[in-house]
């Protein structure tokens, strides 16, 4: 057993920051026995049956936060993070992204640079991911072995794409499409990894045609998968799908009528979304990434999270990498704070996103969207111990809100996923 004691700051389903000072957790193997009051220490030993060497007292200048959820990240397009931005979406994807995710159909490259992706995130305080691999079969199985052995927990896609696409990189049928995605589902699950789940991944609707979307949808039902993809993120992008699909009523009905909406599903963006898009994401109890470094920097427009919340959509935070051209979450974190304190100026109404709610949406947030909020996301007794250690100067409340304003890697002292220390750099 391992007992840390002093600050920690979590949410609540009802509170968006809780701050419990002189408190006693308790972790045995994985999870969380324990969450308690200092004080009571000398009872829980008694009732534990943990000695003083289990008990780790953390700093005055120490805290513990629950690791970070990025609920949208392409880990192929870390290497392009900050390349020509200044370009609209679809002429980006087609000039860089595509061009760099065709390289990972050379596993020596997926073997080079994925172990820096993994890396790179937990460093951020990353514990879960939802991952964009690429199209490539074996480049994404190397990647979900890769990612159990750092002991990051993760959600990761073999991205399916067909049309609209260039012809150096695009599968070359429906049943290549479907039976790669089949196997490796089944690869993922073969590893019996407690940290990894295969997720369906379609690009998006522009790329995917109808027969291709319905296949999927109906892989995810038969193994109970998550699902994945992107949704209005650009009027252009709305434009084409309405153009590829005439029949629908709206992007979101395209995903709708083939199967793809349900409570784990994540669309990310949902910038331009109509109410009655939105009234139907909260009745599949979807889950929105809101990307807002991705789409300011591609000027994609302003996704009002505000609106999702009253809506009662479940909403996380994610980097979108190399959309957004930062690996940490405590960026979308700050940018998502601009962004709704943006719309506020532009709309006066006072409804931008408080530091506490932004601070829930990296966190307990983001475990709703990828739908673990029973297994992580906060302190709760009987979750997994997926935890940062926090080291900055300062009082209580001051040193939370420096570090989500201004702290990086260097104040993340520690990272733990599921009880095991992945990450420590106390004494270097």
């Amino acid at each position: 057993m391992k007992v840390f004691v002093g600050t920690f700051v979590h949410s609540t389903a009802n509170t968006p920051m809780v701050i419990l000072t002189d408190t006693a957790l308790g972790i045995v193997n994985t999870k969380i026995a324990f969450i308690e009051a200092a004080e009571k220490l000398e009872q829980l030993k008694i009732d534990y049956g943990f000695t003083d060497s289990c008990i780790i007292y953390l700093t005055q200048s120490q805290f513990m936060m629950p690791g970070m959820v990025d609920t949208h990240i392409h880990a192929s397009q870390l290497s392009n993070n900050g390349l020509k931005l200044d370009l609209p979406l679809l002429e980006w994807l087609e000039s860089y992204t595509f061009p760099t995710e065709a390289m990972f159909s050379d596993l020596k490259v997926a073997q080079d640079i994925y172990p820096k992706v993994v890396e790179r995130l937990l460093r951020n305080g990353t514990t879960t991911a939802s991952y964009y691999s690429t199209l490539h079969l074996e480049a994404s199985k190397f990647f979900a072995g890769l990612v159990h052995t750092k002991g990051q927990r993760a959600l990761i896609g073999k991205v399916n794409m067909m049309v609209n696409c260039p012809a150096y990189y695009c599968e070359d049928s429906l049943e290549e499409s479907l039976k790669d995605t089949e196997d490796f589902i089944q690869y993922v699950y073969n590893m019996q990894s407690p940290l990894i789940q295969p997720i369906i991944t379609p690009r998006f609707a522009i790329t995917c045609p109808t027969d291709q979307l319905k296949g999927l949808a109906k892989l995810a039902k038969k193994y109970s998968c998550h699902i994945q993809s992107h949704l209005c993120e650009t009027k252009s992008e709305i434009e084409w799908i309405q153009e590829l699909f005439p029949w629908s009523k709206s992007c979101t009905d395209v995903y709708d009528s083939t199967g793809l909406l349900g409570e784990k599903t994540i669309m990310a963006h949902c910038v331009w979304m109509k109410g009655t898009e939105l009234e139907r994401l909260k009745e599949c109890n979807v889950g929105v990434a809101h990307c807002p470094n991705s789409n300011t920097s591609l000027c994609s427009g302003l996704c009002d999270v505000r609106k999702l919340l009253q809506q009662g959509i479940k909403v996380g935070l994610g980097t979108d990498c190399s959309g957004g051209y930062s690996p940490s979450i405590l960026d979308s974190l700050r940018r998502a704070l601009d962004v709704s304190r943006t719309l506020n100026m532009q709309h006066q109404d006072n409804h931008f996103l408080t530091l506490p709610e932004a601070f829930r949406l990296a966190t307990l947030g983001g475990a709703q969207v990828v739908q673990m909020d029973d297994q992580i996301g906060n302190f709760m007794a009987g979750k997994e111990f997926d935890a940062l250690l926090i080291d900055l100067e300062d009082t209580i409340e001051d040193k939370i809100q420096k570090f989500l304003y201004n702290g990086d890697d260097r104040n993340i002292i520690q990272v733990h996923v599921a009880g095991r220390c992945v990450i420590n750099q106390q004494n270097h």
